[in-house]
């Protein structure tokens, strides 16, 4: 599915360069150009872009500012295809914290941990596009946005309103097909870069969306040439869904043992899946590993009140004890199970973490866990790598990023060490670069 035009201007809009002071020359690192290992390579930078990989180098590098990278690797900047923005305020979340300062926020931290282009997936609020516009066009303001606005959802159901804190529910509703079509068409107008759906009805407690509902959703969208992800939790649902041709299902499948037949539709189709590993994970990991505290990596990614609430035994104790956590411990085992299987079956993963939603989903920290426990349920480093850039890039039709290659976006994570030998170093964070900037970096 091609985009239209429309969507063609919009993304030539929003990711303008801003013009670089003089070409920039990272020599004697190892490249992992977003698809396989490059070795010990140069990387020419020029206006914004990468220009030239490996030798020999062209004129133009001789003029170039030289920066010694020895030691480090260069990497695509990480591309999350499944996160939220002005989502959260320390311990509390709800869309009354969708301000311009408090997305921006966001959006350096991603910045800051490696994370340089971030699709908003859902409930954001009417300042998404003025916000996005501003920040797109300055590497200062933090990571790219895209996003798909408020969403649609189902009335009464999830996203739950109240659960979430959605005073002014962004989220649209509809109840029949033709009002779903409807609320596409508005998205659309508005300016959304691709559709959420909500198919999850959380075990049978909320209602379900209606197959000719999220049908007439998928087929409206596609029809404008946009893309649809849409949010499931069971494999009942994720399969209706491919069978509706959805784009993207952006959760991993938790309650069961996925099938080849679905495996096989999903790869025939080219049908993109975001496991969201980490987010289950999270319910328990602060309290059970009280150590991850200490680092600096986790430490600095957390508000002062977050960090101090954590920090107590007596709540570790109770969230353990909490009466969601068997459930957690066997979502994430079954989704570990499914993307092992789904990679075997050469299904098209992508990278998200749902990162910003709640607060223990923790901006930056999510998506360096999500990397390791997409290597625990069998990838290689490099295809982990490749998932959370080239894959996630071209999920959300993005081929000006997710690469090391000439012409593309210079939008780059240096890390010491290498993470293809050990995807933990990719936590090791020395420099991110966002359209030729150096932006961010060292993260102690």
């Amino acid at each position: 599915m091609r985009p239209t035009r429309l969507w063609a201007l919009l993304l030539a809009a929003t990711t303008a360069l801003p013009a670089a002071a003089a070409p920039v020359l990272l020599e004697n690192a190892r490249v992992f150009d977003g698809t396989r290992d490059r070795g010990i390579t140069p990387v020419l930078i020029d206006n914004g872009r990468i220009v030239h990989v490996g030798t020999p180098l062209p004129a133009a590098a001789s003029g170039a500012r030289r920066i010694d990278y020895t030691g480090k690797t260069v990497l695509p900047g990480l591309v999350n295809a499944h996160a939220h923005v002005g989502n959260t305020q320390g311990l509390e979340h709800g869309d009354r914290f969708y301000t311009r300062d408090n997305v921006v926020r966001d959006l350096r931290q991603f910045q800051r941990y490696g994370i340089t282009t971030v699709t908003a997936l859902g409930m954001n609020g009417e300042a998404f596009f003025a916000i996005r516009k501003a920040v797109n066009a300055s590497p200062a303001l933090g990571a790219q946005l895209y996003g798909a606005g408020g969403g649609i959802g189902v009335p009464g159901g999830t996203p739950p309103a109240a659960a979430m804190g959605l005073s002014r529910d962004p989220v649209a509703r509809p109840r029949t097909a033709e009002e779903a079509r409807a609320a596409v068409a508005t998205q659309h107008a508005d300016g959304v870069d691709l559709v959420k759906l909500w198919v999850d009805n959380a075990g049978g407690k909320l209602p379900l969306m209606a197959p000719e509902v999220y049908q007439a959703a998928i087929a409206e969208a596609h029809a404008r040439g946009l893309k649809v992800a849409a949010h499931i939790h069971d494999l009942a649902q994720a399969r209706d869904l491919v069978a509706a041709r959805v784009d993207i299902i952006a959760h991993g499948i938790r309650d069961t043992t996925i099938d080849p037949m679905l495996a096989r539709t999903m790869r025939e189709q080219g049908t993109g899946y975001i496991p969201t590993l980490a987010i289950d994970e999270a319910n328990y990991a602060y309290a059970e590993s009280p150590q991850l505290l200490d680092t600096p990596f986790v430490r600095n990614a957390l508000p002062a009140d977050v960090l101090a609430r954590w920090s107590q035994p007596t709540w570790q104790q109770q969230q353990l004890a909490g009466a969601n956590i068997p459930a957690a411990r066997k979502a994430v085992a079954m989704n570990l199970q499914n993307v092992g299987r789904l990679s075997a079956a050469g299904v098209k993963l992508g990278f998200g973490t749902d990162a910003g939603a709640l607060p223990q989903r923790v901006i930056g920290v999510a998506e360096h866990r999500e990397l390791q426990l997409l290597v625990q349920a069998g990838l290689t480093p490099a295809q982990a790598l490749q998932t959370a850039t080239t894959n996630a890039a071209d999920l959300l039709g993005l081929d000006d990023r997710g690469r090391i290659a000439a012409g593309k976006r210079a939008d780059l994570l240096v890390v010491d060490g290498d993470p293809l030998a050990d995807i933990s170093t990719t936590q090791r964070i020395h420099a991110v670069w966002q359209a030729g900037e150096a932006v961010a970096g060292p993260l102690e």
